[in-house]
C-alpha cells in the first residue's frame, strides 16, 4: 500500500520558498503509474520469473501522478538572499564575504566532518550510532546465501536488465553438457549488443566468479591428496609469530631461507598451499608457476635470442574502436579525441579483445609461428610471453624469443673478443649503421 511507504521513505525540499506543481514535475520522485502497470504487464508475460506474479491495479492507481508517493517536508532555507536571484541547484546559506578569508567550501557526500577520520574510527562511530538505537537504513537479503554453482537463476537476478526475460543464465538445463560455463559467459561478452560488455559489473564478477571455482577446484584436488591429513596438521601446529616475521621479511623485498623447523613447517605449508594458488589465473602463486616455466625453458632451449616489448596503440586505432563500438558493420569512421575515449572506456572488453588479435596477429605474422614463411627475427623456435597492464590500465606483452640456429651467448662472445672475425666486423658496422647523425647547415668538414 502506498501508506506503508511513508514510513520509510520521505521527501524533504530545502528552499526559499515551498515546492510548486512545476518543482514536482522535475523531481526523480515522481511514479507513472502507467507505465509501472505496462511494465509489470510485460514482466508477466515475458519473465518466466514474474509469472505467478498478481498485480494489483487498485494499489497502483492510488500512486498521485502530479507529485512524490511518499510524505513532503519542507525545510525553509535561513539565507536572506532572492530566490530569483541564485542558482537552480544552489541551496547554500552563506553569500560568502567582502573582507578577511575567502573560504572553499566542498560538499561530499559523507561529510567534512569524516575526512580525518580513520577507518576504525568510522567504525566506531557507526557502532554508537547502533548502540544508541538511532535510525538507520537496512538492505535486507535472503538467509541463505547464493551458490555460484548449479544456479542457473543467479545471473538473471543479478542482472535482470541484461537477462530481461529471466532466461539463458550460466548453468540452465538447456546448456547443461553442451557449452561450459566458461565458454558461455565469453559467448556473452560476445552478444551483437555488446550489453554485457559495456555493462559495468558483468565482466568483473563473471571473471571472479571463474576465480573463485579455480582455487576451489585447487583445494578439492588437495583434499582428496593422500598427504592432506599431514598438510591439516601442520596447519593447525604452525607457530603465528614465526610465520608473521616471515611475511613480513617477504612482503619487504627479503629473500628468507628457511633456518629453523618452524620456518621449515611454514615455508612447507606455503608449498602446500601452492596447489591452491596456480589455478587462480592472475594470483601470486600463478605468476611464480610461469617463471619456472620460463626458467625450464631456458634450461631446455638455452638462452633467448630476443626479449621483446610489445605495446599496440589502441586509444585512436580503428579496429579497437569498431570493437568498442555497438556498430556491427566495419566503417572507418574519423572519431574525435573525446569520442574514441568515451568509448574505449566505457567498453573494458572491446580492449582485451582488441589487444588479443594483435598479438596473435604479431605471432603469426611476424614471427612466422604456424605459417609456412620464416619470422622477421628468423625461423622462430619457441617464445613465451606474459600480459601485464600499464600505468593508464592498457594491455601490454613482454615476449622471450628463441631462433633456430642462433649463437649461445658464449658464442657471440668468442666472436667479439676475436679481432679477426668477420662477425666482429658486421657487428661494428651494424651498430654504427642504427646511430647515424648529419649536419644541417654542412657536411663535417665545413662545419
Amino acid at each position: 500500500m502506498i501508506e506503508e511507504l511513508d514510513e520509510v521513505l520521505a521527501f524533504i525540499y530545502t528552499g526559499q520558498c515551498q515546492p510548486t506543481a512545476e518543482d514536482f514535475k522535475q523531481t526523480l520522485l515522481l511514479v507513472h503509474r502507467n507505465k509501472v502497470g505496462k511494465a509489470l504487464e510485460w514482466l508477466k508475460w515475458n519473465h518466466i520469473g514474474y509469472k505467478d506474479l498478481c498485480i494489483s491495479y487498485e494499489n497502483l492507481n492510488l500512486y498521485p501522478e502530479d507529485g512524490p508517493p511518499v510524505v513532503v517536508d519542507y525545510h525553509k532555507s535561513s539565507g536572506e538572499r532572492d530566490f530569483e536571484a541564485v542558482a537552480q541547484n544552489d541551496n547554500d546559506v552563506e553569500d560568502g564575504t567582502s573582507t578577511g578569508a575567502c573560504p572553499f567550501v566542498v560538499h561530499s557526500l559523507t561529510g567534512e566532518q569524516f575526512i580525518t577520520k580513520s577507518l576504525k574510527a568510522l567504525i566506531a562511530i557507526a557502532m554508537d550510532h547502533m548502540d544508541k538505537n538511532r535510525k538507520i537504513l537496512a538492505i535486507g537479503h535472503d538467509q541463505h546465501p547464493q551458490s555460484i554453482y548449479h544456479n542457473p537463476s543467479l545471473y538473471p537476478k543479478m542482472f535482470p536488465w541484461l537477462f530481461p526475460y529471466g532466461l539463458g543464465g550460466i548453468g540452465s538445463m538447456v546448456h547443461k553438457g553442451k557449452i561450459l560455463t566458461l565458454n558461455h559467459k565469453g559467448h556473452l561478452l560476445m552478444y551483437h549488443d555488446k550489453r554485457f560488455q559495456t555493462g559495468p559489473h558483468f565482466p568483473l564478477i563473471a571473471f571472479n566468479h571463474e576465480q573463485i571455482k579455480e582455487s576451489t577446484t585447487g583445494g578439492s584436488l588437495l583434499s582428496e591428496r593422500q598427504s592432506f591429513p599431514i598438510v591439516a596438521g601442520q596447519l593447525l601446529n604452525l607457530n603465528p609469530d614465526v610465520l608473521s616475521d616471515i611475511a613480513k621479511c617477504m612482503s619487504d623485498g627479503e629473500r628468507v631461507k628457511p633456518q629453523t623447523e618452524e620456518e621449515k613447517a611454514c615455508f612447507q605449508v606455503i608449498h602446500d598451499l601452492d596447489h591452491v594458488g596456480k589455478h587462480v589465473e592472475g594470483s601470486i602463486t600463478n605468476r611464480k608457476f610461469m617463471r619456472n616455466e620460463i626458467w625450464s625453458m631456458i634450461s631446455f632451449m638455452g638462452a633467448p635470442s630476443w626479449f621483446i616489448t610489445f605495446s599496440p596503440a589502441d586509444n585512436r586505432h580503428p579496429i579497437h574502436l569498431y570493437f568498442a563500438d555497438t556498430k556491427e558493420r566495419f566503417s572507418p569512421t574519423i572519431h574525435s579525441l573525446d569520442e574514441c575515449y568515451q568509448l574505449i572506456a566505457n567498453n573494458p572488453v572491446a580492449g582485451a579483445q582488441f589487444f588479443h588479435f594483435m598479438v596473435e596477429t604479431f605471432i603469426e605474422h611476424v614471427l612466422g609461428v604456424g605459417k609456412h614463411h620464416r619470422g622477421v627475427y628468423g625461423n622462430t623456435s619457441a617464445y613465451y610471453g606474459t600480459v601485464e597492464q600499464q600505468g593508464r590500465l592498457t594491455l601490454h606483452l613482454h615476449l622471450l624469443l628463441w631462433i633456430k640456429g642462433a649463437l649461445t651467448p658464449q658464442e657471440i662472445r668468442d666472436r667479439i673478443m676475436d679481432p679477426n672475425s668477420e662477425f666482429q666486423q658486421k657487428m661494428v658496422e651494424y651498430l654504427e649503421s642504427v646511430h647515424q647523425g648529419e649536419f644541417l647547415m654542412g657536411s663535417i668538414e665545413e662545419i
